[in-house]
């Protein structure tokens, strides 16, 4: 990254926090297409030790990252709440 772009806030924008939620992690993992973001989401779970992966993505595009990140929490908290730990099966 160029000087200038640490100074003036360019660049890319660090990941954000993974949200708790019915006992699963949720990691809004935007696709960057162009200047719009695909809705994508990742959800943890530890169970009997092991780490398990789900991820959910979807057709829909926003124009700004804050947008897609809600919904993409949004529609991982809705695939928890119908499915629950099947998601792993």
């Amino acid at each position: 990254m160029s000087l200038f772009s640490k100074l003036f806030g360019g660049g890319e924008k660090s990941a954000p926090e993974p949200v708790s939620y019915k006992g699963f992690e949720i990691f809004p993992d935007l696709m960057a297409e162009g200047r719009k973001f695909r809705l994508l989401a990742r959800i943890e779970k530890t169970i009997d030790g092991d780490r398990k992966t789900y991820s959910v993505i979807r057709a829909d595009v926003f124009d700004s990252r804050e947008q897609a990140e809600s919904f993409s929490i949004a529609k991982a908290k809705q695939v928890i709440d119908e499915q629950g730990e099947r998601i792993f099966d």
